[in-house]
């Protein structure tokens, strides 16, 4: 079975984040995977995305950018998002999020569309990194194929 993975360094600004979401999808779609599955995986990008965007920082090795890296392999899509920015308090843990809360719902959110969600600080680089991954369901048995 055929595997898939790629990496970007994007700008940390709003546009970039339908591109991420864009090939998340384009290559869900390749791989056969069900669209219902596709699709809370991409918004769960979404919402990683746009928190690398509003939390990053300008400084560090990745400036004025962010990293979305991408794997599916088998049954598998494992998403990886990091920024340059603050990173996330000791001992940070997501909490449920009120109706009316302003902020934090993104991460909530992932945490309740993936099957394992990791957040933690980029040792020695400063910045955080959300990692995410859910076992996919594939469209009438398709098979991931190299071409």
């Amino acid at each position: 079975m055929s595997s898939l993975w790629w990496s970007l360094r994007l700008r940390r600004e709003a546009a970039s984040v339908p591109l991420a979401r864009q090939l998340l999808l384009s290559s869900m779609a390749s791989a056969g995977v069900d669209p219902d599955v596709a699709y809370d995986m991409c918004l769960a990008l979404s919402e990683a995305c746009a928190n690398a965007v509003e939390h990053g920082s300008t400084a560090g090795d990745m400036a004025g950018a962010y990293r979305v890296s991408a794997y599916l392999e088998g049954n598998r899509c494992r998403i990886e998002v990091a920024d340059t920015g603050p990173g996330f308090p000791a001992g940070y843990a997501p909490a449920r999020c009120a109706n009316e809360a302003e902020s934090g719902r993104g991460l909530f959110l992932i945490e309740s569309l993936a099957d394992h969600v990791r957040f933690r600080n980029r040792p020695g680089h400063g910045g955080a990194v959300v990692s995410f991954d859910k076992v996919l369901a594939r469209r009438d048995g398709h098979l991931m194929t190299a071409s």
